[in-house]
């Protein structure tokens, strides 16, 4: 017995059917590559970046720049929330993306 149009329209606006599969388009591996680059030159530029911060803060300290302590803690902190997220990244899309495909 098949189902009316109109049955078949609404069953395909909550179930289309897709799920992620690797290999399905050339490049990927070449993707993939290329974003583990952009993810490790983040990293690269956080290190830079917490190191001119934590001198900041230094610097600050011990010449007494109120001003310049203050921005350089908030630069480390930045810099170690940075470091936290792309280290992070992965397994947060990979959290997020086994939640949702428990959606129904």
């Amino acid at each position: 017995m098949s189902m009316p149009f109109a049955d078949r329209v609404l069953h395909l606006a909550y179930d289309p059917g897709i799920t992620p599969k690797g290999g399905g388009l050339p490049g990927l591996s070449v993707l993939k590559n290329v974003v583990s680059s952009i993810n490790m030159f983040g990293l690269i530029a956080v290190v830079g970046a917490l190191a001119v911060s934590l001198g900041v803060w230094a610097w600050g300290h011990h010449t007494g720049g109120h001003q310049a302590e203050a921005n350089g803690k908030k630069g480390a902190l930045v810099a170690a929330g940075a470091a936290l997220g792309l280290g992070a990244a992965n397994g947060i899309v990979t959290f997020f993306s086994a939640l949702g495909s428990q959606v129904h």
